[in-house]
């Protein structure tokens, strides 16, 4: 069993209490509910409601590593209250197949008590697929749902789930009927535009309105983005000019979560007679499950391997390809790397990237195009031209659905603090609601609802940053990740001193290891002074005194740190290495 260990984001220090203090309703019904990722960062989304002896989960998901998080793989929810009250746990909502929205699922369902996962066809398939990979994990228990279904979740709570558009097939939002009143989580979404630019689908919005929305918790992924979507129709028409265009080979990096997009694009490449390889697991996971599903009707014979790639004329080829953030293992920085086995770039090859950037990853996706357009590749991006349209409502799209809802209350959700302050700006300005009504919240703090009121409370919650590292899950605490910043940053120097037991002497001298720091063979002069100082170090220590090897240890590592920053401004990490004969 990992230890999980307390992390606490740079940004802002979360409180931890042992064990929140429960509530329980004295005459009016009081609904509690807390995010336990999402609501300060892009990812980890996790949240639920709590009423009497009922919890109800919605989501569970990952995050990426940050620059603060070195050799990280995975950032996911601290789920130790929901750990606590697991008997509690009725239900566990996905609102789409997303890894920032189920990553999060094979690490904590155990902890859970594996209670029943509501999910879509696709979503499920995509959550069941995963946990193969994890032999230990518990069997999951699904319950489907569709858009237009109602199902009950506990004793005192429902849900109405309704299909929303996202840049993933099957997303859904819902009204959870509560003790309360209804709320209404619209999961992730933007608006779905026909071919003459009018939005689709809206009669579902104004429906949710006519139900006397008590709350409305709405992604603020997009909030700070003016205007409206760019239609899907406009993006599969930039990208068969582009395909029109090419005279080479044309390498489509991609979300591997992309299928509605990745339909259309090998739609397109059928069209233009083109072979579609697939370079990337993720991506060939998913595409042979929208297959099965029903969700993409490939003609035979147009996915070809990709290591028969080479029998093509290079002007018949499609290669998608995962990497389009700069991931270091993925497709696109192995081709970009020279690294890859079938895939090497060729003058000529156009290269298009049909994904915005994830925040964190400007400077990787910059040294991707740097490096494949050196090597000859044409690359294309959203920025250039609109190959690309963000899952999530800009501005007038999220006002709109404000509008058409009229909540009583507003809570900004999914986003850092800016993008739902922004968010909480606009729900004032297009509903009118006074800043009270519009509650804005950080990880872990605790809201108490009632049939009149929405108030955060001064209660928080464990919130903090579990991390995954290889197989191990929560054993990464704030030290070791200290210690590899400051061997990122400052570098490491090794001092191993051979000592004489008995007379305290150096039987030769310390030997000086630098990794990081300063590179020895160019700096002589600096490491003999180095050596005379471990050397005066110990003959200071009185000979009645007998020699403690922790003891000198400390004395190296505080002394001769405090040396090295005299002279360089930099404090490396100081490993002391004694050896007594």
């Amino acid at each position: 069993m990992f230890r999980e260990k307390l992390i606490r984001p740079k940004r802002r220090i979360i409180s931890r209490v042992p064990r929140a203090k429960e509530e329980r309703p004295k005459g009016e019904p009081v609904v509690r509910f807390s995010a336990l990722g999402g609501l300060e960062e892009i990812g980890r989304n996790m949240m639920f409601f709590e009423y009497q002896d009922e919890i109800i989960v919605i989501d569970a998901g990952l995050q990426f590593p940050e620059e603060a998080t070195p050799g990280i793989d995975y950032i996911i929810p601290n789920v130790s209250y929901l750990e606590e009250r697991k008997e509690k746990i009725k239900a566990l909502i996905i609102t789409h197949g997303h890894y920032d929205h189920i990553g999060a699922i094979p690490y904590i369902m155990g902890k859970l008590g594996n209670p029943i996962i509501f999910a879509t066809p696709i979503t499920k398939e995509i959550i069941a697929k995963r946990q193969e990979e994890f032999v230990n994990a518990p069997k999951l228990n699904f319950q489907i749902i569709k858009s237009g279904e109602t199902h009950q979740l506990s004793q005192n709570f429902k849900a109405e789930f309704f299909g929303v558009t996202h840049n993933i097939p099957e997303g859904v939002g819902m009204i959870i009927d509560t003790p309360v009143g209804k709320i209404v989580h619209p999961g992730e979404f933007k608006f779905d535009y026909d071919i003459d630019g009018k939005p689709r689908a809206m009669d579902v919005w104004e429906k949710i309105g006519k139900q006397k929305i008590h709350t409305l918790l709405l992604d603020s992924t997009g909030a700070e983005e003016p205007g409206y979507s760019v239609s899907e129709r406009v993006v599969e028409q930039e990208l068969e000019k582009l395909f029109k265009k090419a005279t080479g080979r044309i390498i489509l990096g991609t979300f591997a979560s992309l299928l509605d997009r990745l339909a259309e694009i090998i739609k397109i490449a059928e069209r233009l007679n083109k072979k579609v390889a697939i370079s990337g697991l993720s991506m060939k996971t998913n595409i042979q499950i929208a297959r099965n599903l029903g969700f993409m009707k490939i003609k035979k014979d147009v996915i070809i391997p990709l290591e028969d790639i080479r029998k093509y004329h290079d002007d018949k080829l499609l290669i998608l390809c995962t990497g389009a953030q700069g991931e270091p293992q993925a497709s696109l920085m192995k081709i970009a790397n020279g690294e890859h086995r079938y895939i090497q770039i060729k003058k000529g090859d156009t290269l298009i990237l049909s994904s915005s950037i994830v925040p964190g990853n400007e400077r990787s996706v910059q040294i991707l195009k740097d490096d494949l357009s050196r090597q000859g590749a044409l690359v294309y991006h959203y920025k250039m031209i609109d190959i690309h349209s963000s899952g999530h409502a800009p501005q007038e799209e999220l006002k709109t659905v404000m509008k058409l809802i009229r909540p009583k209350f507003f809570i900004p959700i999914h986003g850092y603090y800016f993008m739902r302050w922004r968010n909480a700006q606009h729900a004032q300005e297009a509903l009118g609601l006074k800043q009270e009504e519009t509650i804005l919240i950080d990880n872990g703090q605790v809201v108490s609802f009632t049939k009149d009121s929405v108030k955060p409370t001064d209660e928080n919650i464990p919130a903090y940053y579990i991390m995954v590292d290889g197989l191990g899950v929560g054993d990464v605490g704030e030290v070791v990740l200290r210690d590899r910043r400051v061997l990122a940053q400052e570098g490491m120097v090794v001092v191993i001193a051979t000592l004489d037991r008995h007379s305290g002497k150096f039987l030769k001298n310390p030997d000086i290891i630098s990794r990081g720091f300063i590179y020895l063979k160019e700096n002589k002069e600096f490491v003999e002074e180095l050596r005379k100082r471990i050397r005066n170090l110990i003959s200071r220590i009185p000979r009645h005194q007998q020699l403690e090897t922790d003891y000198i240890k400390s004395l190296m590592r505080d002394q001769i740190g405090q040396f090295l920053y005299n002279k360089t401004k930099r404090r490396p990490m100081i490993l002391p290495v004694i050896i007594e004969v």
